[in-house]
């Protein structure tokens, strides 16, 4: 997934949120950052978030069973892939483990590769849930996991 289609899938959710949350369209856009009557054309189909203010919506209402089922539980780990993609950024952060949303595709060593059933993305987690990288990419995330089970003895 690219920012282009998270940001249409929040285009298209972000009226489903704001009810869910049961805000006015006022409230909402100021909670998002954005005027009511861009808010107004962004419900009508004629008008889009921009990255900023869909990742801002996302993280505001990441509670949100609206986006969960959208994007397969938690919308700031797939913020996180989408923005970081492409960068060799360490993300050492503690998970859930993947109870739901995630099948584990491949384990070696101690780490195991997941991939999310809605968004389609991989992440690497340890054996404590700790999650050490996350991309769109298959290729990328088993040559990953051969680099961290390379040095380990498990």
């Amino acid at each position: 997934m690219e920012r282009a289609e998270f940001i249409s899938i929040m285009n298209s959710k972000i009226k489903l949120i704001r009810t869910e949350f049961d805000l006015t369209q006022e409230k909402m856009a100021d909670a998002v950052g954005i005027s009511k009557k861009t808010l107004v054309e962004i419900e009508k189909g004629r008008n889009s978030l921009s990255w900023s203010a869909a990742v801002a919506a996302a993280v505001i209402f990441a509670d949100s069973s609206i986006l969960a089922d959208a994007f397969g539980g938690e919308t700031s780990d797939l913020v996180k892939v989408i923005a970081l993609n492409g960068l060799d950024a360490k993300l050492p952060d503690k998970t859930m483990g993947g109870r739901i949303w995630w099948q584990d595709i491949k384990e070696s060593k101690g780490y195991r590769i997941q991939q999310n059933i809605i968004s389609r993305h991989y992440r690497i987690l340890d054996a404590e849930d700790r999650r050490f990288f996350s991309t769109f990419d298959q290729k990328e995330v088993e040559e990953k996991l051969k680099e961290l089970t390379a040095g380990s003895k498990k």
